[in-house]
């Protein structure tokens, strides 16, 4: 992908090397006791977290060194969802509406959210409370080597999907879906898990298709993608993790279903036809 080539988009947080709940403060207080820690040359989390003594376990921080591989992959996000900014305001034009990019977050170990305290083993993800997207840069890491599915295109393809729950979002799926969650059974609520991340998948390839037009793809982009869309689903997941799957407990789609609604998304760059939910079996 050339992602070099494109702007770096101004809607990214940096949190990095902050704990779940150390500095991640906002409003006026927050402000006056990050002024004051560095005036006395206190470190902040320490004002934070209540002073001295043992600090609390659930405050702890989990910061690392930010290393050069973590800017490189920080520029990269970055770069895509510029790509995506870029498309989807013009998609949304097109349609008639106005597009409202999500910010993209970027974390350390965990980070907490109105969607709740997350580690980073529960990957990226998109919290509808805030409409931004989450991501530990590791995670890059670990889809590189876990799941056999290294490149650029791959990456993007993560950030793509997320962003794909943020259109959900915006066009009110999202809110429709979880006002019926709680009149559905177990099963039902999967299936209609289910339907989501392949629709998100479907956008995703929707943005593909018009970064291709800008020029943004290279030989084998695609089939990074594609790569990564198998290395994720359900049925691959569980037949890895307990050697055999279970159907009625998927969530995100088969590894076939995944790639078929990205591919789908990639050709025909149509917003409408990515209806995953009035399908018999999507």
């Amino acid at each position: 992908m050339r992602w070099r080539e494109g702007r770096q988009s101004d809607n990214v947080e940096d949190r990095r090397g902050i704990g779940g709940r150390g500095l991640a403060v906002g409003g006026i207080g927050g402000v006056v006791i990050l002024v004051v820690a560095l005036l006395l040359g206190v470190d902040p989390r320490t004002l934070l977290s209540g002073g001295g003594g043992s600090p609390d376990p659930g405050r702890q921080s989990t910061s690392r060194p930010v290393n050069p591989e973590e800017d490189e992959l920080k520029a990269l996000s970055s770069a895509v969802l510029a790509s995506t900014e870029d498309v989807w305001e013009e998609v949304f034009r097109q349609n008639g509406q106005r597009y409202r990019p999500p910010k993209l977050v970027l974390f350390t170990g965990q980070v907490e959210s109105p969607c709740g305290l997350s580690s980073a083993a529960v990957g990226p993800f998109y919290c509808p409370g805030d409409q931004k997207v989450y991501i530990d840069l590791s995670f890059y890491r670990e889809l590189k080597t876990r799941f056999r599915a290294p490149g650029d295109f791959a990456q993007a393809y993560v950030i793509a999907h997320e962003v794909g729950h943020h259109i959900q979002t915006l066009l009110g799926t999202m809110q429709k879906v979880d006002s019926m969650r709680g009149r559905l059974s177990e099963r039902e609520t999967n299936d209609m898990s289910v339907r989501l991340e392949l629709q998100a998948d479907y956008y995703a390839g929707v943005w593909a298709h018009y970064a291709q037009q800008k020029g943004l793809l290279e030989a084998g982009d695609i089939e990074e993608a594609l790569n990564a869309a198998t290395a994720i689903g359900d049925d691959r997941l569980q037949k890895e993790s307990q050697g055999y799957v279970v159907p009625d407990s998927f969530t995100h789609g088969t590894s076939q279903q995944r790639m078929r609604w990205f591919r789908r998304g990639f050709e025909t760059g149509d917003l409408k036809q990515g209806d995953t939910f009035n399908i018999r079996s999507p």
